[in-house]
């Protein structure tokens, strides 16, 4: 935007200081460029006018010319309002007034004739309408509701109410700022896009976002800036995947070596998929080219992404590097370091963990061995950024559900060595295409899209409370055939606000169904300590006890192939995304596995579409589609503080076919024109590169 839309609000007529103030504590409204930017969430016809008689409490807003009869403030400081009472040749209406009474009750004249417009309803059977927007009627008011087609309603808050900013407030300061400055709202896509989309210019745009002339050129102007939105965010993501590749070198691992060969002729467990071959030939291809790889690896829960993570690893070890991976959390740290552990065996590579828990006389020879490196491979938590971890020769980086950590975190590892290692980024949540392309569209994505041979589909059953007697005895016909089960709950204690079952109601219940000495239980949650969690959950991988009762805190990390049940209390509170997690830690032996979701009977219909879509898919990326448009993609798990998805108008579950034009648009545009210097693309330049359009965009990888 010009420097225009850079005033601060209080300098638009009508605004003043204390307004000003209001804006911007209760909608974070600073700037002209801010009141052009809160857009309306809805609009209303303002054409079609209603008689008192053909108006009812089912109507959402009508518009209705009567005459005022009569107007009395009554009660007293609590119980104070303004009622009125109005007529038109089909009968009379009730209006009444809380707040502004003083205002409103000089602006009725008794006698005269009113455009009122509001949501009806009814009081002891009459009429009545709260708060309704009143205009004197004249044949130009007339003229101009008539006229009229769609309203824009905004949002508002009670506090801004208190100041005149209500809905119709916030119009009229939207209307005197386009009225007087729409003329100098800047064009900022270039011109080849805007007549090869046939999109309405920037400014009209904005008029007609706020005061469409009819519901084509709304739907013009929601296109043209929809469609800004996403290319600005693919501008943004394409651009520094571009300037990465020409200013970041990489270390080229030019040869597979003894590492690889030995790992994959006489350690690997099982025989790799398509899928796993498929992936590790793109990650051996990128550190061939000298320009440091970063490459996103999705695959579902149990796909198989730590062995080509470790496979790639042998390979930087090949070549004289060291390598480290990174997790959230100690136990999917410590999981994933004993996975690696048991698979290589004790005299293969040297390698270690690090986390919070590490005793500082391991810590001590753990820095030095990687320093001197001897250490090959480091697992670990956020410890590993520390600046006390020095490396030799860092070369590869494995971040595991990389949406945990943040941007600064991640860059750290980038300076643990004069030329940046390698980076795969690993995520277990299938992530749809649409939320992919727009937080990880500077990464590179592999996916792997097949579960090892012999691996049977998990069986998921929704059963109802009434039908928990069903469910203990499979736990019990499990338990007989020398299987594990996990019984997982939404709570440790009991809520006053959500009625739950908790996890400590659950251990009772568990241990009156499942008595000693015939069974025996492990319980597991955030609050025990890390030696006593770690207790409980290594008894239940050596098989000494029947059944984990946990909390979520099992949802990532736990890799036990005889446990074949898993058990979700209260399912319908749980996301999707979460469900499909804590399903993902059974099934992985060769025996057939179950997930029972219980639940009460009355469910919302969200939670029903939830549990359904659970009985019907274990497809991860199905489930994600699905998630993405319950949840909406500022709720998916980790992308809120992205600080990618600030979108006012775009929404990736309606707009896919938006974002895929508006992706194509820049990649072509980098083909042509990779500095973006023709002249066209200038424009990009003083509205996008220079940052003077407003938009604040952080780095994301």
């Amino acid at each position: 935007m010009n420097q225009t839309f850079q005033t601060p609000v209080e300098y638009l007529k009508g605004t003043g200081p204390s307004r000003a103030e209001v804006l911007k504590k209760e909608l974070g409204i600073y700037t002209f460029e801010d009141v052009l930017r809160h857009f309306p969430f809805k609009y209303i016809d303002r054409t079609k006018f209603y008689k008192i008689r053909d108006t009812n409490p089912d109507m959402p807003h009508v518009q209705v010319i009567a005459r005022l009869t009569h107007k009395e403030i009554v009660g007293e400081k609590q119980t104070k309002r303004l009622v009125a009472q109005v007529q038109d040749d089909t009968g009379t209406m009730e209006l009444v007034w809380f707040q502004g009474i003083k205002w409103v009750e000089k602006y009725l004249v008794t006698g005269k004739a009113y455009i009122l417009f509001g949501k009806p309803g009814s009081f002891n059977g009459k009429a009545q309408m709260s708060h309704p927007e009143v205009e004197q009627y004249s044949a130009e008011a007339f003229r101009r509701q008539g006229n009229a087609t769609l309203q824009p309603v905004y949002s508002s808050t009670e506090k801004l109410k208190q100041f005149s900013l209500d809905s119709r407030g916030l119009q009229k300061m939207t209307s005197f700022l386009i009225e007087q400055h729409a003329r100098e709202i800047p064009e900022n896509l270039p011109s080849p896009i805007i007549n090869k989309l046939k999109l309405m210019n920037r400014a009209e745009a904005y008029r007609n976002i706020h005061f469409p002339t009819d519901a084509n050129a709304l739907a013009e102007a929601t296109k043209r800036l929809k469609f800004e939105e996403l290319f600005f965010i693919q501008l943004k993501l394409l651009r520094n995947k571009l300037l990465r590749t020409q200013k970041f070198k990489g270390n080229v691992f030019d040869k597979v070596g003894h590492y690889f060969n030995e790992f994959y002729q006489h350690k690997l467990p099982f025989q790799l998929t398509g899928a796993q071959k498929r992936v590790l030939k793109e990650i051996r291809l990128d550190t061939q080219r000298g320009v440091q790889m970063n490459r996103l690896l999705q695959g579902d829960v149990g796909s198989g992404k730590t062995i080509v993570a470790l496979m790639s690893i042998l390979i930087a070890l090949d070549n004289g590097f060291q390598a480290c991976f990174m997790a959230p959390t100690e136990i999917l740290a410590n999981q994933h370091y004993l996975t690696v552990k048991n698979i290589i065996g004790d005299d293969f590579i040297n390698i270690a963990l690090l986390t919070g828990s590490t005793k500082q006389k391991d810590r001590t020879q753990l820095h030095k061995q990687l320093e001197d490196g001897s250490l090959h491979i480091l697992f670990g938590t956020h410890a590993l950024i520390e600046d006390k971890v020095q490396y030799k020769n860092l070369g590869f980086v494995v971040i595991d559900e990389q949406h945990r950590f943040g941007v600064e975190q991640r860059a750290k590892l980038w300076r643990k060595n004069t030329i940046p290692p390698h980076v795969l980024v690993m995520t277990a949540t299938p992530i749809p295409r649409t939320l992919a392309m727009t937080l990880y569209g500077d990464l590179d994505v592999s996916v792997i899209d097949e579960l090892p041979a012999g691996r049977k589909p998990i069986e998921t059953l929704h059963f109802y409370e009434n039908q928990r007697l069903r469910m203990f005895g499979m736990m019990k016909q499990e338990i007989a055939k020398g299987r594990q089960i996990y019984v997982v709950y939404p709570l440790i204690k009991e809520s006053e606000k959500l009625d739950l079952k908790n996890l400590e109601d659950g251990i009772e219940v568990m241990s009156r169904e499942f008595p000693l000495p015939q069974y025996r239980l492990s319980i597991v949650h955030g609050k025990l300590k890390p030696a006593e969690k770690d207790y409980e959950m290594q008894r239940f991988v050596k098989g000494e006890t029947h059944i984990m009762v946990a909390t979520t805190v099992i949802e990532v990390g736990v890799n036990v192939p005889n446990a074949s049940v898993m058990i979700i209390e209260n399912a319908e509170r749980f996301g999707l995304s979460q469900l499909h997690q804590l399903r993902g830690r059974v099934g992985r032996g060769a025996e057939q596995s179950f997930c029972i979701l219980m639940s009460d009977v009355k469910l919302s219909r969200d939670g029903r579409i939830r549990l359904d879509t659970m009985v019907k898919t274990n497809n991860g990326f199905e489930i994600s589609e699905i998630d993405l448009q319950l949840r909406g993609p500022g709720n998916i798990e980790g992308t809120q503080q992205s600080g990618v998805l600030d979108l006012k108008l775009a929404d990736l579950t309606a707009d896919q076919q938006l974002l895929m034009l508006a992706r194509k648009c820049v990649e072509e545009m980098f083909e042509q024109d990779p500095q973006l210097s023709h002249p066209e693309n200038q424009i990009l330049h003083q509205s996008f590169l220079s940052k003077k359009d407003g938009l604040s965009w952080d780095k994301i990888s």
